[in-house]
């Protein structure tokens, strides 16, 4: 395997680790703004106040976008699987 054959390799799964996170890191973060613009608002500095909603958003986002993650990397694992012998000496 050449360098610019495992650069390639190693830019693909990178591009997939952050097309699969996305959904939930970014629902996370949208959770995260919005309650502590609630806190903010409030004067309330409960860390579970905090921890609990990101949590449900978390586990909704994976309810939802779940199946699509796990097809998405499967795909993606067969395929580099299946490529091994193209990079084979």
């Amino acid at each position: 395997m050449d360098p610019q054959a495992a650069l390639t390799m190693g830019q693909n799964a990178l591009f997939m680790l952050l097309m699969v996170a996305a959904p939930v890191l970014a629902t996370v973060l949208g959770v995260g703004l919005l309650v502590s613009l609630f806190q903010a608002i409030t004067q309330i500095n409960e860390a579970t106040l905090a921890f609990v909603p990101k949590l449900i958003a978390a586990i909704a986002v994976f309810a939802i976008a779940g199946p699509w993650m796990m097809t998405t990397m499967v795909e993606f694992i067969r395929s580099t699987i299946l490529s091994i012998p193209n990079y084979a000496l």
